[in-house]
């Protein structure tokens, strides 16, 4: 089993602050910040200790809530990591935050040119796992299509770019989640209609698992597929575990319930460095 490695951040200062997803709204001040910290600290014992994997730390700040979403930091791929950049000002303040951390753990950094428009890390980039080389990102609301060029042309990799038209289903790992085996986790009507087209083109009937609307609004798509066996995630039906148990994959549910009243889950609260 290849060892995975993640980056978090402690929810110390976590909490909804503004609005800039529709999951936020009428949760300003509402965080219940004791049980975050047990959610998180749940989240993370299970990636490091009962799954042994890897998870690094990175210091949480003041005035910075949405820091704890680590995804976003940016997105890595071999020793490179092309930085965040957040369309919405109330977020733009982690970047330095999170560029330090890559420099001082020796990543090789590569900023996009300032045409490429915002481009919000792995929220909305992930690579496909039969494919490695096959990077599916997602445009329409965080970040820009310009992007995704610029980013192809950095990491010498194929860009699928898909559009997301459901306001709910703001990042690309809110509504898809790929398995390993070329397999598929995701929300289809979260995707304009020639984007699950192109989904449907590309990854085979048997390798995609569609869920169902209350999973999806459950963010079971926000999922942490951390090896062949084993998949991280807030909630799943009934229906939905027994699907990827027969895929021989096993669920792992732990709550995190006041990380989605900022619209974020598993796979929101870690970057995958490998």
């Amino acid at each position: 089993m290849n060892k995975q490695r993640y980056l978090m951040c402690p929810p110390l200062f976590f909490d909804v602050e503004y609005e800039i997803n529709p999951w936020m709204r009428g949760n300003r001040g509402i965080v219940a910040r004791e049980t975050a910290t047990t959610q998180w600290n749940a989240l993370a014992h299970l990636l490091s200790d009962r799954l042994a994997h890897s998870v690094d730390v990175l210091t949480p700040q003041p005035g910075l809530p949405d820091l704890v979403f680590t995804a976003n930091a940016g997105l890595a791929y071999g020793t490179t990591v092309i930085p965040a950049r957040f369309r919405h000002c109330e977020r733009q303040g982690e970047v330095p935050h999170f560029v330090a951390w890559f420099a001082q753990h020796g990543w090789h950094l590569e900023s996009l040119p300032a045409d490429a428009g915002a481009f919000e890390g792995a929220g909305d980039a992930l690579f496909d796992t039969a494919d490695p080389a096959l990077l599916w990102a997602a445009y329409g609301f965080r970040t820009d299509l310009a992007a995704h060029a610029h980013v192809s042309r950095m990491l010498d990799v194929e860009v699928a770019s898909l559009k997301l038209v459901d306001r709910r289903f703001y990042h690309l790992d809110t509504c898809f989640c790929p398995l390993p085996g070329g397999r598929l986790l995701w929300y289809p009507p979260a995707f304009a209609r020639e984007s699950q087209a192109l989904v449907e083109q590309r990854v085979p009937s048997g390798h995609r698992l569609a869920v169902s609307t209350e999973d999806a609004l459950a963010f079971a798509c926000n999922a942490v597929a951390v090896d062949a066996e084993h998949v991280v995630l807030h909630h799943a039906s009934r229906a939905l575990v027994d699907s990827l148990r027969a895929w021989g994959i096993r669920s792992h549910l732990t709550p995190l319930s006041e990380f989605l009243k900022s619209g974020g889950a598993a796979k929101c609260l870690t970057l995958c460095l490998n």
